[in-house]
């Protein structure tokens, strides 16, 4: 998290922090895991939509391991307990979380926008690329964004034989630059961005679909490059398998943007008010809202995509046999992907 300050006496309110804390990290670690799970044994079946969701996995797994379970650790001690090595690792990696969930949520926003709004330049070029853009700009981004984590919190002695990992400041307004920074940098411009590609991408499919002007574009966002352009795939399908694909990120934006503005605004309101009520029930809750978000991710996407969420429910009945390898044209996960990966398999 990016609190300065260590957690609150332990009381009611405290142990409902741990409970809610503990079960957040299971339902982040259980859920992203079985869905990574499923994805990566999908060995010829790995459509584009899977790759970014694989990142985003990960990328929850991230937050639930290095920012859920720190602080969960943090509450139960009441102290940070390890050396300053571990805590500077700790902060970093608690952001490195935040900005690479933050970031791939837009690299999967931009994809689409770039997908459907300009087919034809998506498709220009038959060659595969090894590296999907979008994905390595956003762990990219989030690695080297992350960086003033290090530098800014160290293990330090707030009372004789007491440590803490905290966070200083060398003037008076860095604390308030600090909060301000970040909410621009993983919450308001990536809303920004995602705002204008989600425009963009829902007045395209209006003027394609609603007004018939140019719907023939848009095939090849539903389905594999095809060898023979002069034999393009039927487009019946592709209204479904597209408006399907932008439903589910934009289900995703919806619940980020639910569950990360209430922490960013008690993080400004705690920054620029002399006096904030940070150790009160509601801005413990807000607090802990925004952890929910990892947890929905997943869930979201087995919800869109019929393959994957078949081949989680066979998991969990401890179904031995292998995932499904067939196509489904009504699966969201079969919506092709733009960018530098020019055909269906990652």
């Amino acid at each position: 998290m990016l609190e300065m300050e260590g957690p609150p006496d332990v009381s009611t309110l405290a142990h409902a922090e741990i409970g809610v804390l503990g079960l957040v990290l299971a339902l982040t670690a259980l859920g992203n895991g079985f869905v990574l799970w499923v994805l990566l044994l999908r060995k010829k079946h790995h459509a584009p939509m899977h790759l970014f969701m694989v990142n985003l996995c990960v990328a929850d797994l991230v937050v639930a391991l290095f920012q859920v379970l720190p602080q969960l650790v943090w509450d139960i001690t009441e102290h940070f307990q390890g050396p300053d090595v571990l805590c500077r690792s700790v902060k970093y990696l608690q952001i490195v979380g935040m900005f690479a969930s933050s970031y791939m949520i837009v690299a999967m926003t931009v994809d689409r926008h770039y997908a459907i709004c300009s087919p034809l330049q998506a498709y220009r070029g038959g060659a595969p690329s090894r590296w999907n853009t979008p994905i390595t700009v956003a762990w990219g981004l989030a690695l080297v964004l992350s960086l003033p984590q290090v530098f800014i919190f160290s293990r330090s002695e707030v009372s004789p034989g007491v440590f803490e990992c905290w966070g200083h400041f060398a003037e008076p307004w860095g604390l308030k630059a600090y909060v301000t920074w970040m909410t621009v940098a993983v919450f308001v411009l990536p809303a920004l961005i995602i705002t204008v590609c989600q425009v963009r991408i829902f007045r395209e499919i209006h003027d394609n679909i609603y007004l018939n002007s140019g719907a023939s574009e848009l095939w090849p966002d539903a389905f594999p490059l095809p060898t023979d352009y002069s034999h393009p795939p039927p487009l019946p399908g592709v209204t479904k398998a597209m408006s399907k694909t932008v439903r589910m990120t934009l289900v995703i934006v919806l619940v980020y943007t639910i569950c990360w503005s209430p922490f960013f605004i008690v993080q400004l309101w705690a920054a620029w008010d002399p006096n904030p009520p940070n150790q009160g029930a509601t801005f413990t809750i807000l607090m802990l809202l925004a952890s929910l978000n990892s947890c929905t991710n997943p869930w979201i996407y087995t919800a869109f995509s019929n393959s994957v969420s078949r081949e989680l429910l066979a998991l969990l009945r401890c179904h031995t046999g292998s995932p499904r390898r067939g196509s489904l044209p009504d699966d969201s996960t079969t919506t092709h992907m733009s960018s530098n990966t020019k055909d269906s398999t990652y």
